[in-house]
């Protein structure tokens, strides 16, 4: 009887042992490094059922022991996480619990983009409340608190690649962003808005303009002086990405119905800036709104060949057009025998 009883100890020891060393130690052997996402309000469950279906762990039932025994299923940590193979559910589980190997997730912020499409962006990439985003965006006591004067914070949203972790505060983006348009503004910069005697919201006005209408940095400048020339001479700014604001959705060719839309941001109809920012503008554009090229043009058109043809008077404007729109039709009628 003793005998049996040791054995029968035994192979419960052992058993036990084992089934103790699959729940926290064994090693989880996958191929490649497989990625996790912990979102906010995620049950432990969830993060198992997930680790599971990416092939990180080989059961939900001994990875939910192991949390519950190491008292772990209600401290989690969101964020993006990176496993290699050989990762103990032990292991997993102090990983996600205390954020140990959270990765930054890289976003690139181009030049000229909405508010709106930067939201979207960070949603997409981050998983991030888009419409919390732009809640944040048009509220102007937060942009006072963070010394912007004017209604939103369309404009001084920087353009940059950023580096965020998963799930990063909607605000903490936002201050970010808002944070580097401000080394990017430096002391000379606004020592030159006040020798044009220009605020900060007419500056950026112009910069997002200039942004859309020309994507190459040699022309920006010249732009600039086009515009101040029409402003100077009581002429209509008539730039069609103002329509395209405007009119909202995504930009397309504007039509001659178009530019009789209804609006203060429709430089078609109104004289003068529109009441603020349609974008969020790069370095280079505000640099080219505070420093525009002096010259005589009034107007420019594409040359259909990447570039703009700049004009001192309506009549070369017109053959501007009839040759950019004779590039044009030689170019489609090209891409149809192809």
């Amino acid at each position: 009887m003793k005998l049996k009883l040791r054995i029968i100890l035994f192979i419960f020891f052992v058993g036990s042992s084992l089934f103790i060393y699959g729940v926290f130690w064994s090693p989880n052997n996958f191929e490649g490094d497989k990625i996790l996402k912990v979102s906010k309000g995620q049950t432990f469950t969830e993060v198992a059922d997930s680790l599971k279906k990416i092939g990180v762990i080989r059961s939900v039932f001994l990875f939910k022991i192991a949390g519950k025994l190491s008292g772990s299923t209600t401290k989690l940590q969101i964020g993006k996480y990176r496993f290699k193979s050989g990762a103990s559910n032990l292991s997993i589980i102090d990983n996600i619990q205390n954020g140990r190997t959270s990765e930054t997730i890289t976003v690139l912020i181009r030049e000229g983009l909405r508010a709106t499409t930067q939201a979207q962006i960070f949603a997409q990439k981050l998983g991030i409340d888009s419409s919390k985003f732009m809640e944040l965006v048009e509220d102007k006591s937060f942009a006072k608190s963070l010394g912007i004067d004017a209604h939103n914070l369309i404009g001084y949203l920087m353009p940059k690649t950023y580096k965020f972790y998963w799930q990063k505060d909607e605000e903490d983006i936002i201050r970010t962003l808002v944070a580097e348009f401000w080394k990017e503004f430096d002391s000379s910069m606004v020592r030159q808005m006040t020798r044009r005697k220009m605020t900060m919201n007419e500056v950026l006005t112009m910069a997002s303009i200039i942004e859309l209408e020309t994507a190459i940095d040699t022309e920006r400048a010249i732009v600039a002086g086009v515009y101040y020339n029409r402003l100077q001479k009581r002429m209509r700014l008539q730039a069609d990405p103002t329509v395209q604001f405007a009119l909202g959705g995504k930009p397309h060719r504007l039509r001659y119905s178009d530019l009789e839309f209804d609006s203060p941001y429709n430089t078609y109809k109104n004289y003068g800036l529109p009441p603020g920012p349609i974008n969020n503008p790069g370095k280079t554009s505000i640099l080219a709104a505070l420093y525009p090229l002096r010259h005589k043009y009034l107007y420019f058109v594409a040359t259909g060949e990447g570039g703009h043809r700049f004009t001192t008077s309506f009549s070369e404007h017109q053959k501007a057009i009839k040759e950019y729109r004779r590039v044009r039709e030689e170019r489609k009628a090209a891409q149809e025998l192809d």
